[in-house]
């Protein structure tokens, strides 16, 4: 069964021979001969200033070349990528209204046959809304791949393909095509009878725009930074638009500003596909919402308060009026702008305008103890809006060599290599750019020594740290310097808690050797001297022999009390037959009629530690008892696996209650683990009961 599904319109053209960059040039060529046909028409023809900017060919002209131009350098070093395509198309279809436009306007001046003039003034009115209805619609949607951003998005995206001629054809059937003023083909006598019909097509209109913004929404919310960033561009251009458009639409000016902004929206669509770290776009994009949003309301208070002293005084707004209205909106326009800064600014850049708030912040994170410095730096990351953070703790002998350098150093500093990524790292947040240029570290100083420092990633575009981030950043560096000292202190616990059990086990089986090798053949010489004794004694040999006996038995005794001492010291099969030998015997020595144990282990286990090797034998001897004495098991599985650590698994198949009361055993078993820096872990497992122990191998 074929498991191909059905592209979408984006991935339709990146298959196919004609996406080759010959075909690119030859189109932009199509675009450029019909704009300069354009500009000829309009030179040669006898049409008024505004008769040509009314007919729109220089609108059109300029959207043509300016969409073509980008679709060209977007096919070319993107030739897989659908959108550089449909840029193309899209500035197709406005050059050739622009060409057809203008050369029918001059025909029919010139006297030319007008079934040429019609043929022309129809390619102009129905060539336009293909790029409006159509190519803009998908740019948007498949932006910036040139693929739906999922499989219901590409049901819509074909849906747009669709419904396009509809909309095509409300915009060219009208009885006077709306470009040139002049009667074309293809209209519809009837049309003003289908208003309910152009009702849908508005409603279409309406619908892709908002099908474009959700899939924008989608592709921003499910990206990471860069495609984040590309996003930007082409919001940053539509916002532009948008302030044009408003301007344009309030005071009635002409087509001629549309000029202004219309070429910035293929531009922004390159620029954001080719070379997305061209600027710092989040402080562009700030500048740009803020600005947007003081013009509109800018206008609509000045368009308020005309209305309102015209209702007050009965009259249309005179002078008077508008004097009062500007002087109105001047007094609250700098508040406005200060109110609407801080909002657009702490959505681009966190709380770096309120320190208070973003220490707040990562206190609060801090208060979830040292496991939470993960979250900690996630807090950084949130307050200031940053790509990345990491806490390094700087090593012990690594003062020395960084006390010079730090009394040199500024407040922070170019990481270098290693820095980011080196074995003092703590914890990390986010993903780590590419280029070390782009890291920033801030040293954390605890009194007078320099225990570690946090590690910023720069926002993408951003060539150094702002000093409005240094200044936050050094707030939050206190509170951070106490906790990485903190932690460096709890590690130097656990190391020192680890050489403890090294040193305590290293001498356990020092005084075992000392014990056995020495004191047990000094006992067993006395038990031999006591029987020579006994053989020398003549005078009365009974009460000898009964003496000697007496001698040899308590010699004895305290040869087995030494025997038992060194095994409490250290298990000697452990010496004699290694770790996987003595849990055999163990188990050989546990085994009951019916009950199994199976020990599997590789065939050479590397050099362990000999507190390694103890705390080992102990959990499995604890682990097995346990299972033979109280789980009622038939089969018990021993699992030995060694690489950077020890691992120890016992399973049985006995019955296991779900919740496992700690007792001495299982404590024990913790505690051993614990003191080596491991971790020991009891409970039912899939056929019964389970213990897993993990020890280090790295403690030695």
């Amino acid at each position: 069964m074929s498991t191909e599904r059905a592209a979408g319109p984006g991935e339709a053209t990146r298959r196919g021979p004609w996406r080759s960059r010959p075909w690119a040039v030859a189109t932009f060529a199509v675009v450029t001969a019909a704009v300069a046909a354009a500009v000829a028409g309009t030179l040669l023809g006898g049409r008024s200033y505004a008769e040509v900017l009314d007919s729109f060919v220089p609108v059109n002209a300029t959207m043509g070349l300016a969409f073509a131009a980008c679709g060209l350098l977007v096919a070319w070093h993107r030739p897989g990528n659908a959108i550089g395509w449909l840029l193309l198309a899209d500035g197709l279809g406005h050059a050739t209204t622009a060409g057809t436009a203008s050369l029918a306007l001059y025909g029919d001046d010139a006297g030319w046959p007008m079934p040429l003039v019609r043929g022309l003034a129809t390619a102009g009115a129905y060539a336009w809304p293909w790029s409006i209805g159509l190519f803009l619609p998908l740019i948007l949607q498949l932006f910036p791949d040139g693929r739906p951003a999922g499989p219901v998005l590409r049901w819509l995206a074909w849906a747009t393909v669709a419904t396009a001629p509809l909309f095509v054809l409300e915009m060219g059937a009208g009885p006077q095509a709306l470009i040139t003023g002049l009667n074309g083909y293809l209209t519809l006598p009837g049309y003003h009878d289908l208003e309910p019909l152009w009702l849908v097509t508005e409603l279409r209109v309406a619908a892709v725009a908002l099908i474009g913004l959700v899939a924008l929404v989608i592709r921003y919310r499910r990206g990471d930074e860069v495609l984040r960033r590309q996003l930007l561009w082409p919001l940053q251009a539509a916002l532009l638009v948008v302030l044009v458009l408003v301007v344009w639409g309030v005071f009635e000016a002409g087509p001629v500003y549309q000029l202004l902004a219309v070429p910035l929206l293929p531009a922004a669509v390159a620029v954001a596909i080719l070379r997305h770290q061209l600027l710092d776009i989040r402080l562009v994009f700030s500048r740009t919402v803020l600005y947007t949003l003081l013009t509109g309301a800018v206008v609509l208070a000045y368009v308020s308060l005309v209305a309102v002293l015209d209702t007050a005084v009965r009259q249309r707004a005179g002078p008077g009026n508008s004097i009062a209205a500007t002087v109105l909106i001047a007094i609250g326009f700098n508040p406005l702008r200060v109110r609407l800064q801080r909002g657009v600014d702490r959505i681009l850049y966190g709380d770096r305008a309120d320190p208070v708030r973003a220490v707040s912040r990562v206190g609060e994170r801090l208060g979830a103890g040292l496991p939470g410095l993960p979250g900690v730096l996630e807090a950084v990351r949130e307050a200031l809006r940053m790509p990345y953070a990491a806490l390094r703790i700087t090593a012990p002998d690594d003062h020395d060599s960084q006390a010079g350098h730090d009394s040199h150093a500024g407040h922070d500093s170019q990481v270098g290599h290693g820095t980011a990524a080196g074995s003092g790292t703590a914890a990390v947040s986010g993903t780590a750019p590419q280029s070390l240029q782009s890291l920033h570290a801030v040293p954390l100083v605890y009194g007078d020594e320099r225990v570690g420092e946090l590690v910023v990633g720069l926002r993408p575009g951003e060539r150094r740290l702002a000093a409005a981030d240094r200044a936050v950043l050094e707030l939050l560096a206190t509170p951070l310097a106490v906790a990485v000292r903190a932690l460096a202190l709890s590690r130097q616990l656990q190391h020192s808690r680890e050489a403890l059990v090294m040193a305590r086990e290293e001498e356990r089986r020092r005084l075992r050797r000392d014990l056995h090798d020495g004191l047990g053949p000094v006992l067993t010489g006395v038990t031999f001297k006591a029987d020579a004794a006994g053989n020398l004694i003549a005078a009365d040999p009974e009460a000898a022999r009964s003496l000697v006996a007496e001698l040899r038995a308590e010699t004895a005794g305290a040869i087995n009390d030494i025997r038992r001492l060194v095994y409490d010291l250290r298990p000697p099969a452990l010496d004699d037959l290694g770790l996987v030998g003595a849990i055999r015997q163990r188990a050989a020595h546990l085994q009951r009629d019916g009950v199994a144990i199976h020990v599997a282990a590789p065939a050479a286990l590397p050099a362990l530690p000999a507190a390694v090797e103890a705390a080992a034998f102990r959990i499995a001897t604890e682990a097995m008892t346990n299972a033979v004495r109280h789980a009622g098991a038939g089969s018990i599985h021993v699992r030995l696996d060694a690489g950077t650590e020890l691992r120890l698994r016992v399973s049985d198949d006995g019955v296991s209650p779900r919740d496992w009361r700690p007792g001495v055993g299982l404590s024990s078993m913790r505690e051993r683990a614990a003191e080596l820096g491991g971790s020991c872990t009891a409970g039912p497992g899939a056929g019964g009961g389970e213990v897993v122990a993990i020890l280090p191998l790295g403690a030695s």
